[in-house]
């Protein structure tokens, strides 16, 4: 255990409030995204309807379009600690209570919608305070793995949170998998509420001055403006989310009528980008704050864009399966660098409404899907990919060509 934490790819851990953040997200990732399976399917046994699977989804999103800028500045005014525990607590009563109607067979349509966008109100509030109070935990210079290290184990959540939740809900119906959620809830709480972060950042002057919410979301939309290095990376992750991440919308459509490849082809591709994805996070862990950020954040979003044009127009499994492996590498270089820099150029006083702006990156990206469903329609589902993925990277070339400076951002 002694050489292991010798290691530089794991130096983040020398830090006792870094290494309780991560366990507590570890759990807390994987109920997230045993979730994603286990709520899809007791709407679908619930309904038998397609559409309401999509409606359930769509509830989800408004949360995060209206309530993003609050949570943020809670963060910048408040306890982010508590902000967290807070989030963790309400979802674990949701997943007991869900759990407890699906056992007295009193579940109904309603209740999962109610839950879902509660929990969606919860994931709202507890992203930008678990990602702003990584930089409370750790010294500047280990930053860069710390978030390397949170990009992990959120890849590894992905791909073995939906494949646990299906194996609970196959041997014990979706109560089984909520009650491992609320679990896994339980124990992050109980890390959670070990840290001895400070219980409150160093407000700012409209913060001191009893300014409303409304004035502190402003001050913090300023700050994120007139930053430019903050202002590079938040069009970087936007130009990205509205570009080129939408591309996985239509994989069905690439896995049966374009590949061939059928549904157990379509898992392939996917597990092929979680294997990119966990290989640049490694790297990323591995080198730490080495690293010239500005190079690697505006590469990897270029580098995901021609890949995704490259992936539109291959009709080859094997081609396609290694460009999502390409992508998978690129997307999370690019976001982790992202995040890396935002943290690293944003006083903490503006680092929680700084996180809530770059949340918002998921409202961008649902744009970018409905674009994406339209030019696919009037052009042809590899056409639609290819020239988003192109735009994207285009994009992403006039923003170097117009702000070198952002190149050498360390």
């Amino acid at each position: 255990m002694a050489r292991l934490f010798q290691l530089r790819a794991v130096e983040a851990f020398h830090h006792r409030e870094f290494r309780l953040l991560w366990l507590g997200h570890s759990l807390a990732s994987m109920a997230f995204w045993m979730d994603q399976v286990s709520r899809g399917w007791l709407i679908y046994e619930l309904t038998d309807s397609a559409l309401q699977l999509g409606m359930v989804r769509g509830v989800q999103a408004i949360p995060t379009l209206l309530l993003s800028p609050v949570a943020g500045s809670a963060a910048d005014r408040f306890s982010r600690k508590n902000q967290i525990l807070i989030a963790q607590i309400v979802d674990g009563l949701t997943y007991v209570v869900l759990t407890l109607l699906i056992f007295t067979g009193a579940i109904r349509t309603w209740h999962v919608y109610v839950s879902a966008f509660v929990m969606a109100i919860d994931q709202t509030f507890l992203q930008p305070a678990r990602a702003s109070i990584i930089a409370d935990s750790v010294p500047r210079s280990h930053l860069t793995n710390a978030i390397g290290l949170n990009s992990i184990i959120f890849n590894v959540s992905r791909s073995t949170g939906p494949a646990l939740a299906g194996v609970l809900i196959a041997k014990f119906g979706t109560m089984g998998s909520y009650f491992t959620q609320a679990l896994f809830l339980f124990l992050a709480t109980l890390w959670t509420a070990q840290l001895r972060a400070p219980a409150r950042v160093a407000p700012s002057a409209h913060a001191r001055a009893g300014a409303s919410f409304g004035r502190s979301v402003i001050e913090g939309w300023k700050f994120s403006w007139r930053n430019e290095t903050v202002r590079t990376a938040l069009l970087v992750v936007m130009l990205v989310s509205l570009f080129i991440v939408p591309f996985t919308t239509l994989l069905p459509i690439f896995a049966r009528d374009i590949l061939g490849v059928g549904a157990s082809g379509q898992g392939l591709l996917l597990t092929g980008m979680g294997i990119g994805a966990l290989g640049s996070a490694v790297i990323i862990a591995s080198f730490g704050d080495r690293l010239p950020r500005g190079m690697m954040m505006l590469g990897g979003a270029g580098l995901y864009g021609v890949a995704v044009a490259a992936f539109a127009a291959s009709p080859w499994f094997h081609v396609s399966m290694f460009l999502m492996i390409v992508i998978g590498l690129a997307n999370v270089c690019c976001n982790a660098l992202v995040q890396t820099v935002l943290q690293t150029y944003s006083p903490a006083e503006f680092r929680g409404r700084t996180m809530s702006v770059f949340q918002l990156n998921n409202v961008v990206m649902t744009v970018g899907s409905m674009a994406l469903g339209a030019l696919a329609t009037l052009a042809g589902t590899q056409w639609a990919v290819a020239l988003m993925g192109g735009a994207g990277a285009l994009a992403l070339l006039a923003v170097h060509l117009s702000l070198p400076r952002a190149w050498r951002i360390r």
